[in-house]
């Protein structure tokens, strides 16, 4: 059936090769790709996630769960590695999937991905906003509310100078500590023109070309590790210090459990859920095989390196931070300032502000970059329209599909509560996921003489447990989330079946085989 017609992975292989002014421009060696990867994974994780997975859900023990977060994480990564040394294609887990398991499937994942990368961008830009304000107001500043907050009424709670949407639990909250909401200062939201701007600029870089913006991320990059080091440092210095707060706060340090989800070791598995979030976007390494120097070498060394780092930074905050601040009081949106306030060393508080300025601008940009490349991929297999397969004639950059991403990102971010969309982020993450690893284990058992630069080890364990950890996660996301997943892959597969199927490049071959289906192109 031409459904399931697959790529070819020579000729894949020999795409990879193909230079000159309609490929991608080779510029990018191991560091860059390992930057890229903490450019993606680093962000609301270590600023937000850390607090709130254990104030929430696990306590101290949170440390415990970005170890099981992050081992689930790794089974993801080796697969992925594998895959991006044997195809060193733009189009990521879209092209893996076409390779093994069919257009179907590829396009399936192909669309996907749009949820983890331009809903994800918008997700973040929102978040960038507001410590971006933040600090603007740091500095004297003060935009008018009617330009830094999505449509809708707002008020300014007592002792703030933030603006939040006027809600009814936020008037219950307030009339139970005897405060009437209407007495407030009101305004009214328009637009979020901080997020928006901030889509524009990151979009106008990655059309500049892949070598500045790589160059713009390692520099963000070094940015948010040398703050996330100083508190490291800062944080580790005064608990060695105060070795008999850091224990009070840390016993016990598995809190018992009461209520499902909440402490004890199904409050960790539950705040690993929560934190394997935090570890998405070292997949979106991948999406710039084409760009690398050395696909074969780098791309494992991108994706499994920036785990690595990613992790230990994870476990190192959050140790810290539950070790200096009892985890009950880091139930906020930027715990690590908390921290550093108790610490005494308030001057690091506004350096904090920065680092995650620089870290979630890391991270739009990554995700901005990677998105155009999947449809780029999509387009020059026919299952997109030819105009998001273009090649800035100078720049050597899919600029038209980087436009269209980065304008309908700014709508998304500048109009729309996003948040609603966090979890729909993940499941079609976690989605694009299991698929890779059911990949790597169906190809190795159907084409194991395959040279393989790098092989993922312990098949078909490893993916399989990939598998079952992403299922798992997945499971434990809101019903609301798998029917927003329903209606997404709906629409898709309704675009599929009006434009792509016809227009398929292997489709048509297959067809033109008289129905040899997946033969015609050198496999299923």
């Amino acid at each position: 059936m031409a459904l399931f017609t697959r790529k070819n992975i020579d000729e894949l292989q020999a795409d990879a090769t193909v230079e000159g002014h309609h490929a991608l421009k080779r510029a990018l060696g191991p560091f860059n790709l390992v930057t890229l990867g903490i450019g993606a994974i680093i962000g609301t994780g270590i600023f937000v996630l850390t607090g709130t997975a254990a104030a929430q859900h696990a306590g101290p023990a949170v440390v415990l769960s970005f170890i099981l977060a992050g081992t689930g994480c790794v089974f993801a990564g080796l697969c992925y590695a594998e895959f991006a040394s044997l195809i060193p294609i733009a189009g990521s887990a879209y092209t893996y999937g076409y390779a093994t398991l069919g257009e179907l499937v590829a396009w399936i994942i192909g669309w996907d991905l749009i949820l983890e990368y331009l809903f994800g961008a918008a997700t973040v830009a929102a978040g960038w906003s507001g410590y971006v304000n933040s600090f603007l107001r740091d500095v004297g500043l003060t935009l008018p509310p009617s330009l830094t907050n999505l449509p809708g009424p707002l008020v300014q709670p007592p002792g703030s100078d933030t603006w939040v949407r006027r809600t009814d639990e936020l008037a219950r909250s307030l009339a139970a500590q005897g405060v009437d909401i209407n007495a407030l200062p009101q305004a009214q939201g328009a637009f979020n023109m901080i997020a928006a701007l901030g889509i524009f600029v990151v979009t106008l870089l990655l059309i500049r070309g892949i070598k500045e913006s790589a160059r713009f991320n390692n520099l963000a990059v070094i940015v948010k590790l040398a703050v996330i080091a100083l508190f490291i440092g800062a944080g580790g210095y005064y608990v060695l210090t105060h070795m008999a707060q850091a224990t009070a706060n840390w016993t016990p340090f598995i809190p018992p459990n009461q209520a499902p989800r909440t402490y004890g070791w199904d409050g960790i598995v539950a705040a690993g859920g929560v934190i394997f979030f935090a570890y998405i976007g070292f997949d979106a390494v991948s999406t710039t095989a084409q760009e690398a120097r050395n696909p074969q070498r780098d791309m494992p060394i991108g994706i499994l390196g920036s785990l690595v780092i990613c992790t230990i930074l994870y476990i190192l905050v959050s140790g810290i931070m539950t070790a200096i601040v009892p985890y009950s009081q880091l139930n906020v949106a930027e715990p690590i300032a908390v921290a550093i306030e108790a610490t005494g060393f308030s001057w690091l508080a506004s350096l904090i502000k920065v680092g995650a300025i620089a870290g979630l601008t890391s991270v739009m940009l990554v995700m901005l970059m990677s998105q155009p490349r999947i449809f780029l991929t999509m387009s020059r297999d026919g299952l997109l329209p030819p105009v998001f397969g273009r090649l800035h004639a100078r720049f050597r950059t899919p600029h038209v599909s980087s436009a269209l991403t980065g304008l309908s990102c700014a709508l998304l971010a500048g109009f729309y509560d996003v948040s609603t969309l966090g979890h729909l982020v993940s499941i079609g993450t976690l989605l694009a996921f299991a698929i890779v690893c059911g990949g790597v284990w169906y190809l190795r058992a159907r084409e194991p003489e395959r040279v393989r630069p790098f092989r993922t080890p312990l098949v078909p364990l490893v993916p399989i447990l990939g598998i079952l950890v992403c299922v798992f996660l997945m499971s434990r996301l809101p019903v609301e989330a798998w029917e927003r997943l329903v209606v997404w892959l709906a629409i898709g597969l309704a675009i599929y079946f009006y434009y792509g199927r016809s227009h398929s490049v292997a489709g048509r071959r297959a067809r033109a085989a008289h129905g040899d289906g997946p033969r015609a192109q050198g496999g299923a």
